[in-house]
C-alpha cells in the first residue's frame, strides 16, 4: 500500500469531501480516502498495482477540483 497527500482547490463544505471520497473509494484499487475541505487535501491508501497517483489525480478533476 502506498499512500500520498494530495492538495485539492476548490473545495467549499462537507459535500465537496463526500464527493470526492466516494468517486475514490468506488475505485480498483483505492482502500481508503480522507478528504478535508478546511486543510485542502485529500489522504489516500492504493495498491500501486492497481492504480497510480495520476489516475487519483484524474478521478479529482473530474469531479471539477484542481489537484497538485
Amino acid at each position: 500500500m502506498k499512500n500520498i497527500t494530495l492538495n485539492v482547490k476548490g473545495m467549499h463544505c462537507s459535500s465537496c469531501e463526500i464527493l470526492i471520497k466516494d468517486s475514490l473509494e468506488e475505485t480498483e484499487g483505492i482502500s481508503n480516502a480522507e478528504v478535508s475541505h478546511k486543510d485542502g487535501t485529500a489522504e489516500v491508501s492504493f495498491d500501486e498495482s492497481k492504480t497510480d497517483e495520476e489516475l487519483i489525480k484524474t478521478i479529482i478533476a473530474k469531479e471539477g477540483y484542481n489537484v497538485e
